[in-house]
């Protein structure tokens, strides 16, 4: 028997150390560190004073998670207006933040979602589970720590709980009470911390710079819209720590959608193992390697335009800019009639001091009508894409009209002056398609004050056959995520595109393939907005406010883009190559 109590002594001693080791119910927590789905850092402060934090821990794959998702919600709206904050704390090593971001849209989850890049948090407050969570009081105590209820498990589920641990627990505490069942047991799935990995000898010339070159180039180089260049061992080498960190928070390349739609063709992002490949770099202390053997940069073009040699460029006034604070947005009209619909099929916005510029939308119009969101032409954003069409497809700016910039300019802690150009560059082949666009929007909203992710709606039925071109999501700084579905007639649901992590920094386009997105008529196109105007959004201009529709970026936008032309149109039009207008054929 000698050996048996050896083993149950053993095992009670592993017991009883756990235990000792475990972080204690009533520890007061200091603040923690962790990362938003925005790619921010943040800490438990920045939620302000609370009379109870709820984290509760999360991964994108445990079924137990997602069972829970509209309970905890069902919470968190019923314990919100009684000062209690929830927080979806992600601790899974292969989870991006695009995947949380989209996991908040996909449940209609409303509270926050963060990232435990480090276990950190997690640590701290003693949790191995998912969907495991930690009541803290408002002083920052452990009062509770372990399951929601006992309705859900990995084995077999109850219709209805018996049990409601979280709930009494959180009631226990805004009533200034010893919460009576203080831990539970959680039934769910393990948290996997990350490891710590010995990182592979990687060295710039080899194996950095090939990266680079593929997929940071386009902005990141003298001149580019970028605020540095990244295409030389001392510019990259000097930086080697926070390209590691932006590519492992997934911050760059800029792309704010989940890869499971589309697919896009101008879609941006890296693989795990070119992840792995910069952030072993920055860990082995960046080594040049053999710096003969980098490859030539690719020969740049001294020529700013990207649709080639415009056939008419049109310029604004040269604005003058404060050292500092908000600019409310300029306009420019631009000084020329366009006295014949003119078809254009490459459109690019451009400024002589892009460090200036943080965006700009063209319309046409008219000064007798002025210019509408639907009369939009193409825009400029950092790292975005100047319209550029196809052979065959052309946009047409009407009859009578004019062109106007809407222009959104930041301060640098300096005077500056900004010009803005824009260039049109006419059709050369017959014209068989228009390409025209559908807004997705409401104007009616009003946003009410503290709402995390308040909702607005938009939809429209096609009329005819169409195939889509692209998406485009625009809302101001209070903008949390933007969604698209195509219903069609025959009851199917297509999901389009998840603006998960929506930046107002990187407005960037979403395109398809050329012809590959066809949909037939009478399908129902439905844009769902959200919009963070808690004091957690790190932009929120007021979180008292209630926000209504409206131009400047206190005020909000929503705007889903729909571009598209209409499948059986055949116009065979003839455009003159040096004005942009139809050639009439000759009547004997």
């Amino acid at each position: 028997m000698r050996p048996l109590f050896a083993l149950v002594f053993v095992l009670l001693s592993a017991h009883t150390a756990r235990s000792e080791d475990a972080v204690k119910i009533g520890t007061r927590v200091d603040k923690l560190k962790f990362t938003d789905t925005r790619s921010l850092p943040r800490t438990s402060a920045d939620f302000g004073t609370k009379k109870a934090l709820v984290f509760v821990f999360t991964n994108t794959t445990c079924p137990v998670v997602q069972r829970y998702l509209p309970t905890l919600q069902a919470l968190e709206t019923e314990y919100r207006p009684k000062g209690v904050q929830f927080v979806a704390v992600n601790a899974a090593d292969e989870d991006t933040l695009i995947a949380i971001a989209t996991q908040s849209v996909k449940y209609d989850v409303e509270f926050p979602f963060v990232k435990d890049f480090d276990g950190s948090v997690a640590r701290a407050l003693g949790v191995k589970r998912t969907p495991e969570v930690v009541v803290l009081d408002a002083d920052h105590a452990i009062r509770y720590r372990g399951r929601i209820d006992d309705q859900y498990r990995l084995r077999g589920n109850r219709a209805k709980p018996t049990t409601h641990e979280l709930k009494d627990a959180l009631d226990a505490v805004l009533a200034g009470q010893k919460v009576a069942t203080p831990e539970t047991e959680v039934d769910g799935c393990p948290i996997t911390f990350p490891k710590s990995t010995k990182p592979k000898n990687v060295n710039f010339a080899e194996h950095v710079a090939p990266i680079l070159r593929k997929h940071c180039a386009e902005c990141h180089k003298a001149g580019g819209s970028a605020p540095f260049a990244l295409t030389t061992y001392k510019q990259a080498s000097a930086r080697a720590a926070a390209i590691a960190e932006v590519v492992r928070d997934q911050r760059m390349p800029p792309w704010f959608a989940i890869h499971d739609f589309g697919p896009f063709v101008n879609r941006r992002g890296l693989s795990d193992d070119e992840r792995t490949v910069l952030t072993d770099w920055a860990r082995t202390d960046a080594a040049p390697g053999d710096l003969t053997k980098v490859p030539a940069p690719p020969s740049e073009s001294k020529d700013k335009w990207l649709i080639g040699k415009p056939d008419l460029v049109l310029e604004s006034t040269n604005f003058e800019l404060p050292t500092k604070g908000d600019i409310p947005y300029k306009y420019a009209i631009l000084l020329h009639n366009f006295t014949e619909d003119t078809w254009v099929q490459g459109v690019q916005i451009t400024s002589d001091n892009p460090r200036v510029l943080h965006h700009a939308n063209l319309a046409f119009g008219s000064l007798a009508s002025g210019f509408k969101e639907e009369n939009f032409v193409t825009g400029y954003v950092p790292g975005g894409e100047p319209m550029n069409l196809d052979s065959g497809v052309a946009f047409r700016i009407p009859k009578g009209s004019i062109l106007a910039l809407q222009i959104h300019f930041v301060s640098t802690g300096k005077e500056e002056k900004c010009r803005l150009s824009v260039g049109l560059r006419y059709p050369r082949n017959v014209v068989q398609q228009q390409l025209r666009n559908i807004q997705l929007t409401d104007s009616k909203f009003a946003i009410p004050p503290g709402a995390p992710a308040h909702k607005v709606t938009a939809r429209r039925v096609l009329d005819t056959d169409v195939v889509g071109v692209g998406l485009f999501a625009h809302m101001h700084l209070r903008g949390k995520d933007m969604t698209f579905t195509a219903h069609a007639p025959d009851g199917t649901r297509d999901p389009l595109l998840v603006v998960a992590n929506y930046n107002f920094s990187w407005q960037v386009p979403y395109r398809w393939e050329p012809g590959k997105k066809v949909l037939p008529k009478g399908t129902r196109l439905e844009c769902v907005a959200r919009y963070d105007n808690s004091a957690f959004n790190p932009y929120n201009p007021d979180p008292q406010a209630t926000v209504r529709n409206g131009p400047q970026t206190r005020h909000e936008m929503m705007f889903g883009f729909f571009f598209y032309t209409n499948a059986n149109e055949k116009l065979n039009l003839r455009i003159n190559p040096e004005t942009g207008t139809e050639v009439k054929e000759k009547t004997r």
